[in-house]
């Protein structure tokens, strides 16, 4: 008869890849889940989500008519079986433009977050990790690039290189980075004063271990969080500034730049700028209800107190 004793490893599960995972982080994992499928914001802003994710794919194999194929015998007709939504000002399928307009915005949305994230986290950890003058100058230079929203930022760029997709996306990813700074530097310093980091101090480890190895994995959650709510505003501004012109360029389609085609078009042909504006709409509403049920799921308290 054998026991599990104080000494006894802790208990094995076998993953269904073959790998064993102990038992407490497979019973994490399936009490998250559990909890998710019952989180209404968190199914409705994950399908919203996967709506759009699932039309940048399909525009990467397969679009009822080609986004750049130019069709002025056609132009401006209303939905049919030939074309599902009609045509635009240029005779291209509103479908296909809906589809790889998608494909546009979350690449920008993507690759800016991720400089956010890039950034914005290194230099939050270092500010949490060293703090005095250097905690002090990172949040002051962070202060002083709040001064120049997306916007702003996009029309210095498109002064100095030209616009198109990559000023947008520079302009953007540098307006996320304080964000990413704030937030990781506050979630840090709380850490930085949990029992176990200061034991890890006491045994030896220096600022540099203590933070990947304890600050990092606990900020995590709260990255993710605040990644998916930037991930909906960078797709915003996006179409902002593909509106101004400032964005993503003819003839390479954006859900912006075709609420700016639609505006001379509101009273001759509305639904032209009904249907990208439901299309940011659906993508910003996902991902603001998906950051809004993660953050109940990483922290049931606030699900509690609702």
């Amino acid at each position: 008869m054998s026991g599990a004793g104080p000494g006894s490893p802790t208990p094995m599960r076998a993953a269904p890849a073959g790998v064993a995972v102990p038992t407490e982080v497979y019973r994490a994992g399936q009490g998250f889940w559990t909890r998710a499928i019952r989180h209404r914001s968190f199914v409705a802003g994950g399908a919203l989500s996967m709506v759009v994710a699932s039309a940048a794919l399909l525009s990467l194999v397969w679009t009822p008519w080609s986004a750049y194929e130019l069709d002025m015998a056609h132009k401006l007709n209303p939905p049919s079986a030939m074309h599902w939504l009609g045509t635009d000002i240029l005779g291209r399928d509103i479908v296909a433009l809906l589809l790889v307009g998608a494909r546009s915005s979350i690449m920008v949305g993507v690759i800016a977050v991720g400089i956010g994230l890039l950034f914005g986290v290194c230099l939050g950890l270092l500010a949490a990790a060293r703090g005095g003058w250097v905690e002090e100058l990172i949040m002051r230079v962070g202060d002083f690039t709040f001064a120049f929203p997306a916007v702003l930022s996009a029309i210095m760029l498109a002064a100095v290189a030209g616009p198109g997709m990559l000023t947008s996306i520079i302009a953007i990813g540098i307006f996320q980075i304080p964000t990413f700074v704030r937030v990781t530097r506050g979630s840090a310093n709380a850490i930085w004063a949990r029992e176990f980091v200061l034991a890890a101090r006491a045994s030896g480890k220096g600022r540099f271990r203590i933070t990947i190895e304890h600050v990092l994995p606990n900020v995590l959650s709260t990255l993710i969080v605040q990644a998916t709510i930037q991930f909906a505003l960078a797709i915003l501004a996006e179409a902002a500034l593909s509106y101004l012109g400032l964005g993503t360029q003819p003839p390479q389609p954006s859900w912006g730049r075709m609420l700016n085609d639609a505006q001379s078009l509101l009273f001759q042909s509305p639904s032209l700028a009904v249907y990208p504006g439901l299309a940011i709409a659906t993508a910003v509403l996902g991902l603001n209800l998906l950051g809004d049920g993660l953050r109940d799921l990483f922290d049931p308290r606030l699900a509690r107190e609702r």
